[in-house]
């Protein structure tokens, strides 16, 4: 169900910014193993420029569409009792070493969307391992999918 509702929102980025968001987090995840992670969200890496520059265009957009703001630091929203939360794809170089454009490019359900591979997704969980909000409360989640 919430890859449905990834494509659902990536084509109303796509047809409103022209943007091809990356599916991050678990559901990238799930979506590149056919395993069942229990994603109990939907992250979605965007240009940084919409998270910085153009963040209240963005906002008003999500707004405008059903999305309700949850907490504007983390970019987070909730429609339909599913939580959205937006980041800079950008960050990824820094935070995770990842050449950027070596990140996959797909399209599914007619939507052109980003996924790593399950390398990148590696270095993702191995740096997030470090990461002091990830080491006390997500610790094990992460340790499971390394």
């Amino acid at each position: 169900m919430k890859k449905s509702l990834f494509f659902e929102n990536a084509k109303l980025l796509s047809d409103m910014f022209g943007i091809i968001p990356l599916m991050y987090g678990a559901l990238g995840l799930e979506y590149i193993t056919n395993e069942n992670l229990n994603s109990d969200d939907i992250d979605i890496l965007i240009p940084d420029i919409f998270v910085n520059e153009r963040w209240n265009e963005f906002k008003n957009v999500l707004t405008e569409n059903g999305y309700v703001l949850i907490d504007e630091h983390e970019h987070s929203f909730l429609k339909d009792r599913v939580c959205y939360s937006y980041a800079s794809f950008e960050e990824l170089e820094s935070f995770a070493k990842i050449n950027l454009s070596d990140i996959e490019c797909k399209s599914d359900l007619g939507v052109n969307f980003k996924i790593l591979s399950l390398e990148q997704y590696l270095k993702v969980y191995t740096s997030s391992s470090k990461d002091g909000y990830r080491i006390n409360v997500r610790k094990k989640k992460d340790a499971d999918k390394i």
